[in-house]
């Protein structure tokens, strides 16, 4: 056998892998799964001083979820001296951690951008009279 000869099933294999889809930790059903468990469970916290949950208010601004099924959430609040400022990360993580197959949460409170009512969902503005 050549040396070219030999080198063609490694080509043909390498050009395979290539262009085979890469496969991560979670394919993409479980992707999508928790990313809507996610949400619902986001869905179930509330700021107690307005009547809408705090996805809908636009107070999610990131949610990272690892291959190692860790979640990363950046929020923040309607105004930095809400009440509920050190309360409220610890609600979200509360709510996320009942998803199953979540590993851990981290919840951490950012103020840049400052939040505003643009924000919100148009759900959050009909529930609120905003229209």
């Amino acid at each position: 056998m050549t040396s070219e000869a030999a080198r063609k099933p490694d080509d043909a294999a390498f050009a395979e892998a290539w262009d085979a889809p890469q496969k991560g930790a979670l394919d993409q059903a479980e992707i999508d799964r928790l990313t809507d468990e996610i949400i619902a469970a986001l869905k179930t916290v509330y700021d107690p001083e307005i009547p809408v949950d705090i996805y809908e208010l636009g107070l999610i601004y990131k949610v990272d979820l690892s291959d190692d099924r860790d979640v990363a959430v950046e929020m923040t609040l309607t105004a930095p001296g809400c009440p509920v400022a050190g309360e409220m990360p610890g609600w979200v993580e509360d709510a996320i951690r009942k998803v199953e197959g979540v590993r851990s949460v981290r919840a951490e409170l950012v103020f840049d951008p400052p939040w505003d009512p643009s924000k919100m969902s148009d759900e959050a503005k009909l529930s609120l009279n905003m229209f």
